[in-house]
């Protein structure tokens, strides 16, 4: 099945949605290009959403995606929390910190009826969901409206649980892949494979289409990805330096430095495992330090340090999120890349 059939994009690349490197600007140049942009909303306010939602609507008339996390919140734990700022309490020392400066953070919402309500205004062509699925009821109203569901796999069982539960289609997330696993049916990181290992086998599991994502930065690795059998093939970390993302000059200059081909999966920015560039905080705590508070619940005790060392040049506190093939993450504008990456493949 090619992606016209059921995305309705004319080229089979989907932009990730990557909460905090970017919003509307880089999911409109994407659409506007031929491919699938899309919005990361789990970060975002009901008012923020709707806000990004205008504004995109207003850039393109093209497909877009909406992505939501349907991970279920954690209960307050003033134990565990207390042992996190021990642990961070030698950082907040050295720069000059009190723990008295930790605020609850907001963290990161899941997929909610407030949410729905957002996004029926617009019914997009395309909701995508992460850690899972949202309620049965949730995801009917969410197909109602005429949206395709997509959501992300990690193993083989979760794709099957995924069709069986009502996906349009599944993103295979290769252990490659940028940013928070998108794991679910288990919390053991063995499961975890390549995209060009689990994406054969997700392809020969399922009958519903497969989007290959992780590792993916250049014609040749779409192509790798389609040869095997996905119908479209999802882009992240090629897109963060991008004129039209948000990506801090800090996060921009690890990317484009041989320190990005160190990457490695952590807990520690927000209690959920998730890839990015090896620094001073994952090398000296370990990065999945079982002390960090279930997601994303880590984030709050972090905030401080990562201000604190921002403000001084410094990213050793810094979730520096990047997939396992920074190569391609260069200035170049999003429709250049988009096109660019699809070159040479048959329409």
């Amino acid at each position: 099945m090619s992606t016209l059939n059921f995305l309705g994009t004319q080229l089979p690349i989907i932009q990730a949605p990557m909460a905090g490197v970017q919003g509307h600007a880089l999911a409109a140049a994407v659409c506007n290009a031929g491919g699938l942009g899309s919005i990361p909303a789990a970060m975002l306010s009901l008012d923020a959403l709707r806000n990004e939602l205008t504004q995109l609507t207003a850039l393109t008339d093209k497909p877009y995606n909406v992505n939501f996390f349907c991970h279920t919140p954690p209960a307050p734990d003033a134990a565990r929390d207390a042992v996190w700022q021990q642990a961070l309490q030698p950082f907040y020392a050295e720069l000059g910190l009190s723990l008295a400066d930790i605020v609850p953070s907001p963290g990161r919402a899941p997929f909610s009826a407030e949410a729905a309500d957002v996004l029926e205004a617009f019914k997009p062509a395309v909701v995508s969901f992460h850690f899972g699925l949202p309620s049965p009821a949730l995801l009917a109203r969410v197909k109602a409206w005429g949206s395709l569901v997509l959501a992300s796999a990690t193993t083989v069982d979760e794709a099957l649980w995924l069709q069986a539960n009502g996906v349009d289609a599944i993103i295979a997330q290769g252990l490659e892949a940028g940013g928070h696993r998108g794991i679910f049916l288990s919390d053991d990181l063995s499961t975890q494979v390549g995209t060009m290992a689990l994406l054969p086998q997700i392809v020969q599991a399922v009958t519903v289409p497969v989007i290959a994502a992780g590792g993916i930065a250049d014609t040749d690795g779409v192509a790798a990805a389609m040869a095997l059998g996905a119908s479209a093939v999802q882009i992240g970390t090629a897109y963060m330096c991008c004129p039209e993302s948000t990506t801090s000059a800090l996060h921009r200059a690890v990317l484009q430095s041989p320190a990005a081909r160190h990457t490695t999966l952590t807990s520690l920015f927000t209690g959920r495992p998730a890839r990015g560039i090896v620094n001073r905080l994952m090398r000296e705590l370990g990065p999945l330090n079982p002390a960090a508070p279930a997601f994303p619940m880590a984030t709050g005790a972090i905030a401080p340090l990562r201000a604190r060392a921002e403000s001084q040049g410094s990213t050793d506190f810094s979730p520096l999120w990047s997939g396992q093939n920074a190569s391609q993450c260069r200035n170049v504008p999003a429709a250049e890349l988009t096109r660019a990456l699809a070159e040479g493949l048959a329409r």
